[in-house]
């Protein structure tokens, strides 16, 4: 899971100081910093350094904010050009639940688990771009990372996948992901049951290799696309992780229709 905002800041702050630290020895190699200046001199340089930042302690967090941008801006890179590397199995995998219109103009991916309470709130998002945009395809990956029950509950949904239409794949999944507390495997059976899927075949497929084989592609790819919660999104070749409001969600398919990017 991702890092504490506190932890995050400690971790900022631990490099800001040592950037602070490698001041004084600019222009030194590694080997020789060390005896790049006399222990005076490291010394006066120390409190020079010291003295500033106590007189101008908005520095550290101009350099913490400066650090923050340039890691957000490395991450998101990384993770567009692991959408480019891997897109053919982030949006057309056989592997993954299409909903919506199969031939539409935009894709948005969700990575989701059952049992992860942003998912449950982005569900009604997902749900109203469906309705009022016939021209947008929504892929859906089982991404269970919050414990043993959402495993479980994975295996009941990748198996329910493999027997049902899309439709009624969709309506499995609205009526699992709305269930209000805790899901485990009997409340996947039962959502499963009530949509029409064939019990005994269902908890066949889901111990099958098929079912382990399609949960370890999606898990591989969230890896490469460094997503550490859910719900994650890719659309276009921007990679996303958290919940998204409606309004953004709507706001980056209608950019991919403007300008070919999520933003324009």
């Amino acid at each position: 899971m991702r890092l504490s905002p506190s932890l995050a800041a400690s971790w900022r702050a631990l490099a800001v100081a040592g950037a602070l630290a490698g001041v004084i020895f600019a222009g030194a190699t590694p080997s020789r910093a060390a005896d790049a200046f006399s222990d005076q001199q490291k010394a006066g340089i120390q409190k020079i350094i010291h003295d500033y930042l106590v007189s101008n302690p908005e520095v550290i967090r101009e350099a913490i904010e400066a650090l923050k941008k340039r890691e957000e801006a490395a991450e998101l890179a990384s993770r567009e050009k692991a959408v480019v590397e891997h897109g053919e199995k982030i949006v057309h995998s056989a592997n993954q639940a299409v909903v919506g219109n199969p031939d539409g103009d935009v894709t948005l991916v969700e990575f989701f688990d059952y049992n992860c309470g942003y998912c449950k709130q982005s569900l009604a998002s997902v749900a109203k771009l469906i309705e009022t945009d016939p021209k947008l395809r929504v892929v859906l990956k089982d991404f269970p990372i919050l414990g043993a029950d959402s495993v479980d509950v994975a295996h009941i949904a990748t198996a329910a996948r493999m027997q049902l239409s899309p439709a009624k794949f969709w309506e499995f999944h609205k009526k699992l992901l709305s269930t209000r507390g805790h899901i485990g495997k009997q409340q996947a059976i039962a959502a499963a049951k009530e949509v029409g899927a064939d019990i005994d075949r269902l908890e066949k497929d889901a111990d099958s290799a098929e079912t382990q084989a399609a949960l370890k592609e999606v898990a591989a790819l969230a890896e490469q696309l460094k997503f550490d919660g859910t719900p994650s999104w890719v659309i276009g070749k921007e990679a996303v992780v958290g919940g998204l409001p409606f309004a953004q969600l709507k706001a980056k398919v209608d950019n991919i229709r403007k300008c070919g990017k999520a933003t324009c």
